[in-house]
């Protein structure tokens, strides 16, 4: 019997999450709502009825005595007359004295016509009570919002203090190990941590404490943030998630209090991961003037140090930083004992970018014929967001041609859309086109004829991005340095354009300026930092001082007048070596550049092996 009551009240009265109860609510008053206000137009229409014209009372007597009412309606004070001819008026008696009285007074006999009377005392009883408390339950309804709103306004102001960190669990975090690729040595400084926090004793072991932290650091798309959220797939361990910025808030000492309530946290679910997405929002060098530039940011900071490494025990607990600007970090923070190990996150060399490829590709149909190991070599210089999104603006090219599979030539355009932005059909007159098409050539055939520069990929005058045209050259291989030659060809090939221009046109236009800026900018390195000029191995840039507190401190150039004109004279001194010799391999070469040229004009692309025919025809 228990069990069947039980049953039954499960039914009918079913337990409901704190939401559902609140949507319940809602709910029930906007329904109770509707429902008090269609009563009232309910009895309002109920008791304003038909509206007919009214007339006094001496008329309706008068046309009573002449037998031209049929009927009488009362309905409290209120007289409905039907007249015999169709006609409805209302009309009112006087207040406390009833109809017949007034008949006897006006000598008319009553049963000469149809009198009825209908009683209304309980119909204007209720509508009084609703009248009345209707306007009351609004009212409080009204106050009872306004203090609801004002304690959650309290409840959110108590609770800045309160950590904004996400908790990640294996089954949310869908991304592992396995979806990572191209940083190969920081997913094993990862799976160390993570195998320090499942197996502890094996460590404890040989004496090994757990790291403290540890930091990522790398440009933009490089897989900082992927790799945090792989670490969150394959903890078994709460992971909790937070960026830099949300520390900060208008009111002062929010940011540490939400620190020491992140840490806190933490510590009660140990063995745990922290992770901080842009630590430097928070982690910037603290001012070493008199005067800071953000004391709330400094004071988080401040209370970050202490619970990463203080006087209360830290352990089981994992910080992990991710940063692009490790140079903004300050040193207190990047010391043994908070973060022990930095991981550099470079851009992937050709075996990762395959890799990368291999793992972005999964769910597209691509053709058979795709070499995998050529667009690896293609996209030198690719982090893994340029190439998942290469992938991704390949597929839909072939989408929008309607194609049933991704082909090399989708994978093709779409490298050269995420580096250059897509095409443009611009307008151009004929000598514009021409102009256009002598300075790509320049550059291309200047760049052939040099030894240590890499082939020509394409040579196009089609619009993308900023530019009327372009010359691909991607690197063949992965390079850490660079050589004197190498640089100096580089400068050569930018004034490429340039060269061809004053060759053929004897004129130059402003289409070359992004060149000489390219190359200015080369030859101003090569001088004053690389030391690859006739002034020697000399820096003679601004100067980087490692203080003792640990900062680093940027100095102007600090030369003399003389010594900064011997640097602008050097610069002048190549530029105008390397432009004269991009003037002379286009002399040489005339016909190719003017072959190169007319068929630019003919196909407006033309690709590195048709290319290499023009070269080599006689």
């Amino acid at each position: 019997m228990k069990m069947a009551n039980k049953k039954i009240k499960t039914r009918f009265f079913p337990k409901m999450p704190k939401k559902a109860k609140k949507s319940f609510f809602k709910g029930f008053l906007m329904y109770l709502f509707l429902a008090i206000v269609g009563l009232l137009f309910f009895f309002g229409i109920t008791q304003s009825g038909r509206i007919y014209e009214e007339v006094p009372l001496s008329q309706v007597l008068s046309d009573v005595k002449g037998k031209k009412v049929e009927s009488i309606l009362v309905e409290g004070n209120k007289l409905t007359v039907k007249y015999k001819d169709g006609k409805t008026v209302s009309s009112r008696k006087e207040a406390g004295e009833s109809l017949l009285q007034t008949f006897k007074a006006a000598e008319i006999d009553p049963n000469t016509i149809g009198i009825t009377v209908r009683d209304r005392a309980a119909l204007d009883m209720w509508l009084d009570i609703v009248s009345t408390v209707i306007p009351l339950f609004l009212m409080g309804l009204f106050f009872a919002m306004i203090f609801r709103q004002a304690r959650g306004a309290q409840d959110t102001l108590f609770s800045f203090g309160r950590s904004r960190a996400k908790l990640f669990s294996k089954k949310v975090a869908r991304v592992t190990f396995k979806d990572v690729a191209g940083v190969d040595e920081a997913k094993k400084e990862l799976e160390e941590v993570v195998d320090f926090l499942k197996n502890p004793k094996k460590y404890q072991k040989m004496g090994a404490r757990t790291p403290k932290g540890v930091l990522l650091l790398g440009p933009p798309g490089c897989g900082k943030t992927l790799l945090a959220r792989a670490l969150a797939g394959e903890a078994n361990v709460p992971f909790f998630s937070m960026a830099g910025s949300e520390f900060m808030e208008m009111l002062v000492g929010v940011g540490s209090a939400r620190m020491r309530d992140l840490f806190r946290t933490a510590k009660k679910n140990a063995p745990s991961i922290i992770f901080i997405d842009e630590i430097e929002g928070i982690g910037r060098t603290r001012s070493i003037s008199g005067i800071t530039s953000h004391d709330e940011r400094e004071q988080t900071l401040n209370q970050m140090l202490v619970e990463m490494d203080g006087f209360t025990p830290n352990d089981n607990v994992v910080v992990i930083g991710a940063s692009n600007r490790p140079d903004l970090l300050d040193p207190a923070l990047l010391r043994p004992g908070r973060f022990d190990r930095r991981v550099v996150l470079d851009l992937p060399d050709i075996e990762g970018r395959k890799a990368i490829l291999m793992i972005h590709k999964e769910g597209k149909p691509f053709a058979k014929n795709v070499d995998w190991d050529k667009v690896a070599k293609r996209t030198v210089g690719f982090s893994g967001a340029d190439l998942e999104n290469m992938l991704n603006e390949a597929a839909i090219l072939a989408a929008r041609e309607e194609k049933k599979v991704i082909d090399m030539e989708d994978l093709e355009e779409a490298a050269t859309k995420v580096k250059l932005g897509p095409e443009k059909k611009r307008l151009q007159s004929e000598e514009d086109r021409k102009m256009t098409a002598y300075h790509e050539a320049g550059h291309a055939v200047v760049a052939y004829n040099l030894p240590h520069m890499d082939p020509v990929h394409r040579v196009s005058i089609v619009a993308r991005g900023l530019v009327l045209g372009f010359v691909l050259t991607p690197p063949t291989k992965d390079r850490y340095t660079e050589t004197r030659s190498r640089l100096l060809e580089q400068v050569i090939a930018a004034l490429g354009g340039r060269a061809a221009e004053e060759l053929v046109f004897n004129e130059f236009t402003s289409g070359a300026s992004s060149d000489i800026v390219n190359a200015t900018k080369i030859i101003r390195r090569m001088v004053i930092e690389y030391g690859m000029s006739d002034l020697g191995p000399i820096n003679l840039g601004p100067q980087f001082d490692k203080l003792e507190s640990g900062r680093v401190l940027l100095e102007p150039a600090q030369l003399s007048p003389d010594m900064q004109a011997k640097v602008d004279r050097e610069i002048k001194r190549i530029t105008d070596e390397c432009y004269k010799k991009a003037l002379e391999i286009l002399k040489k070469k005339r016909k190719r550049l003017d072959a190169v040229a007319e068929e630019l004009l003919r196909v407006e692309t033309i690709e590195g092996e048709r290319f290499i025919e023009l070269m080599k025809k006689k």
